[in-house]
């Protein structure tokens, strides 16, 4: 070659030189500043062939990423002659910037088969994609990578790996491979924390940042804290001002994240005074920060200070965003503010956010709640031009809240119609709605598609399930549900143990009790008050006795709820003074509490207490409900207070605008026949805006039974029967009436009708609890294993009532009811001086309640008996039922013929 070409060819090579460092340079800086201006030196690079030099093409496709999206970014990729680990991970890396992560983990696929092998930054780009698609398969196979690579030291890969196992819900594996580092840093060691207040894990969250602080001697940064401060939000504002405290000590600068962090903390705690102290402390706002502190206010339902704020937020400049205006409807939705409502909807209107999925689902919440008529709340619904889910969700559940159950299953069809299909929170809507409607079909129908789209690992989903079979009475299914759940909570067994309250299976709710203990669940105050009216319900005072003295040393005993199944408790079991120091421990009594008083007390026959707090409780400025007025009615009948309960039942719709439901008439007819004003209680039942029911005749039955008044009683069995043809209480009560006109013929035809028909008298059951064991007694049963001892100890108690020349008449067919021989056992086994307690499911006859009144005026013992219809305290030869309006005859009734089983 002649000098001359040699020149030439190296004045062209150091310009070509030349120009490959300008266009690094441009690339570099562009890429600096995301400047889509780098992207005019693709052109000559081409042309001068510069296409094979890596560094170059690797700079700009990171450009091309950036600047023109990713399709522009592959294309380049695509055209490339050689690419190495870098050309693929920045590929890579711009997919799942860009959110898309399928295609980063078919393009790492397509890496992998090209031979290429991926280094840290790679690897850790696909676990970003894992975790947060939740792919746990494809991320455990990116871990193999990582340890057949010998990257386990890593300690960024490390972050990303504990990210995905949290975010898949295996904490224990985010730990061990946490513990498997050999060194952690700042990021590892917040990942950790992060993960661990994912998973809801508050305690050991902060456990690990006190070994991180102390232990391994790291210094936190604003991202420790922020994460920290989520956790205090649930375990309770001491954490949260603690880690202020070492927010403070540690130096570290309130930037906005950290600054909205607190801000939420204190929100959530309702200390908002403390909140806007933090807003205060430095000039930056934006409006994540707002939308904190007026869902502070909306929390604590300061509607007014809420407005305030969003007033100042618009004032500072700063736009409302959807969870602004969202947190805002749900301060109207909590307060019942249809107006303030009406105002946030049309400055959603001017902010163009109607069709939002959030403020739309927000609105249509809120109308549901505040309107009164359900189509504003479905307008609502139908502005929103696709609605989410949870707008779907918010649209069934106001559709079930309002008793409108039936529309609610037709929008939850028409739901999956459209393709939207529902999550946890919708299946717990609809199956909220099935438990109030009780229904079979929709309940199996709803079961069938949870379990084809897996949604029963959802605790709530199955919580909901739970329930709807339990208000069904299938405790069978429930129990199922329950055992195929992968965990259980509280609620889980809350719910159980209610619906099996309102079924009256009182027993079965308080097994769960060592249910909870086996699956290691602790009680909270809702199930500890579930419990306790489990207990109430038995007349068990030792187990009640036990769950009060936990609900103290677990510091439940001060949970309105935990103390108004207390005073239900104690009032159930007569233990006035015990009811009454439960009931004074209530800082602030609801219309609950002073419910529990007055039942307690008018159960047990203290009728001028019971009105005596009843009007204490109106003095309070409480507004008594339809419940209130029924234990009122029940006390006024069982008091014979005729005028004072008919003023009562009066000033229901006058005075409080309470309609009187079925149950009250039922109160009323009792009032009435218990007064001999069998003619007002018929007419009672003729004009009342009800088809009377078996009950309320029944009731009135009672009342003929109880004045021999034949006519009207063989009427009102005969509409009773047609109501209710299997109900044996008609025969028995017709029979009693007979007997006691004096004419046997009729009562033994009546009978031996009820034998043709195939019914049989209920089989009476007494019942007591010694030494947390429960004793049963059964009508006619012998095989109790100290039966001949009770036995003897009834004839000794007869005896002595005779030697003593008291005036009992002993029924040979009755010398051994079932009341007596637990009241024998009761003075055999209790200690001396200890109230013997017996609960029975039918009401007492009245020959047992003369043989207790008689018993004790010999035996010093307080005998207390609980039956059907109400409570009854011997002591020293008295009963506190006073003997008023007893209906009893000598045989023992089997059913209960008043409204109010207390």
């Amino acid at each position: 070659m002649s000098i001359a070409k040699i020149t030439r060819f190296v004045v062209n090579t150091n310009e070509v030189n030349c120009f490959k460092e300008t266009c690094l340079r441009v690339l570099s800086a562009c890429n600096s500043q995301s400047l889509p201006e780098g992207i005019c030196v693709h052109s000559p690079i081409t042309k001068l062939g510069l296409d094979d030099d890596l560094y170059l093409t690797n700079n700009l496709l990171s450009l091309y990423a950036k600047c023109s999206g990713v399709e522009s970014a592959r294309h380049l990729f695509d055209e490339m002659p050689r690419r190495d680990v870098v050309s693929w991970t920045g590929m890579l890396s711009a997919y799942v910037r860009n959110g898309h992560y399928h295609d980063s983990l078919e393009f790492f696929d397509s890496m992998i088969v090209s031979g290429q092998c991926p280094n840290e930054f790679t690897l850790s780009s696909v676990l970003k994609s894992c975790s947060l698609l939740g792919e746990l398969d494809y991320g455990t196979r990116i871990h193999t990578f990582v340890i057949k690579l010998g990257f386990e030291p890593n300690q960024f890969l490390g972050s990303s790996m504990i990210d995905l196992y949290a975010k898949c819900g295996l904490t224990e594996e985010a730990c061990k491979i946490f513990r498997d580092m050999e060194s952690g840093d700042t990021v590892s060691w917040t990942a950790i924390i992060s993960s661990l207040v994912q998973a809801q894990k508050w305690r050991q969250a902060l456990g690990y940042y006190i070994d991180m602080i102390y232990a391994a001697r790291v210094h936190p940064n604003e991202f420790t804290f922020v994460k920290l401060f989520a956790a205090s939000c649930s375990l309770g504002l001491n954490y949260g001002k603690l880690l202020h405290a070492h927010l403070i000590r540690f130096g570290m600068r309130l930037n906005l994240v950290l600054k909205t962090a607190m801000v939420n903390m204190y929100s959530k705690c309702q200390k908002m005074e403390d909140a806007i102290k933090v807003l205060n402390q430095t000039p930056e706002y934006d409006v994540l920060l707002w939308t904190s502190v007026i869902s502070g206010f909306t929390q604590s339902l300061r509607v007014a200070d809420a407005v305030a704020a969003l007033h100042k937020m618009e004032l500072s400049g700063i736009v409302p965003n959807n969870f602004t205006y969202s947190s805002m409807l749900k301060a109207c939705s909590a307060v019942l503010s249809l107006e303030l409502g009406k105002q946030i909807h049309l400055q959603v209107l001017k902010a163009g956010l109607e069709d939002d999925t959030c403020a739309g689902g927000a609105l249509v919440d809120m109308y549901l709640k505040c309107s009164d008529l359900i189509e504003d709340g479905l307008r609502a619904f139908r502005e929103i031009t696709s609605p989410s889910v949870i707008t779907w969700t918010s649209l069934i559940a106001g559709f079930a809240e309002h008793g409108f159950e039936q529309d609610s299953f037709q929008y939850f069809l028409e739901m999956r119609t459209v393709g939207v299909e529902p999550n946890s929170f919708t299946f717990s809507s609809i199956l909220r709605a099935c438990s109030t409607v009780k229904s079979l079909s929709q309940t199996q129908k709803i079961h069938g598609r949870i379990v084809k789209t897996k949604a029963g690992s959802d605790i709530a989903v199955g919580n909901a399930l739970v329930d709807a079979y339990a208000a069904l009475g299938m405790v069978d299914d429930a129990w199922h549900v329950i055992n195929s759940m992968i965990h259980r909570d509280a609620i889980t067994y809350t719910g159980l143990a209610t619906r099996m309250n309102q079924l009256g299976n009182y027993e079965i709710a308080l097994d769960l009790i060592t249910r909870m203990q086996t699956d290691d669940v602790m009680m909270d105050r809702f199930s500890l008050a579930s419990f306790l009216s489990a207990s109430a319900g038995l007349a068990s005072m030792e187990t009640g006795k036990q769950l009060h003295c936990y609900s103290i040393k677990a510091g439940l005993g001060s949970g309105i709820s935990v103390l108004n199944a207390l005073v239900d408790l104690y009032g159930k079991c007569g233990c006035r003074d015990d009811a009454h120091r439960a009931f004074s421990e209530i800082s602030e009594p609801d219309i609950v509490s002073w419910n529990c008083l007055i039942s307690g007390l008018a159960s047990s026959g203290y009728i001028s207490s019971a009105l005596s707090s009843f009007d204490n409780m109106r003095l309070a400025g409480f507004k008594p409900d339809s419940i209130t007025f029924l234990l009122v009615l029940f006390a006024c009948s069982h008091g014979g207070l005729v005028e004072l309960g008919l003023e009562h039942f009066q000033s229901m719709r006058e005075k409080y605008d309470i309609a009187p439901q079925l149950d009250h008439y039922s109160c009323l007819v009792d009032l009435l026949g218990r007064a001999g004003r069998l003619e007002d209680a018929m007419e009672a039942i003729m004009t009342m805006p009800f088809k009377p029911d078996a009950l309320i005749y029944k009731t009135l039955l009672a009342a003929c039974k109880l004045h021999k008044n034949i006519s009207l009683g063989e009427y009102t069995a005969r509409r009773g029967m047609e109501l209710d043809p299997s109900d044996p209480a008609f025969y028995v009560l017709l029979a009693s009436l007979y007997d006691d006109s004096g004419q046997p013929d009729l009562a033994k035809s009546t009978r031996q009708a009820m034998r043709e028909r195939g019914l049989k008298k209920n089989v009476g059951q007494c019942w007591m609890e010694i030494r947390n064991r429960v004793h049963l007694f059964d009508a006619g049963d012998r095989s109790h294993p100290q039966i001949n001892e009770i036995h003897e100890k009834v004839k000794s108690l007869i005896t002595e009532l005779k030697k003593r020349g008291y005036s009992y008449q002993d029924y040979e067919d009755s010398s051994y009811h079932i009341e007596k021989l637990a009241v024998a056992f009761g003075l055999l086994k209790t200690p001396r001086n200890a109230s013997i307690r017996v609960s029975k499911n039918v009401r007492i006859c009245g020959e047992c309640h003369s043989f207790i009144t008689l018993v004790t005026q010999f035996v010093d013992r307080e005998i207390i008996v609980r039956d059907g219809n109400r409570l009854h305290i011997f002591n020293k030869g008295e009963c506190s039922c006073k003997g008023a309006g007893n209906l009893q005859h000598k045989d023992c009734m089997d059913e209960n013929v008043s409204l109010l089983t207390m």
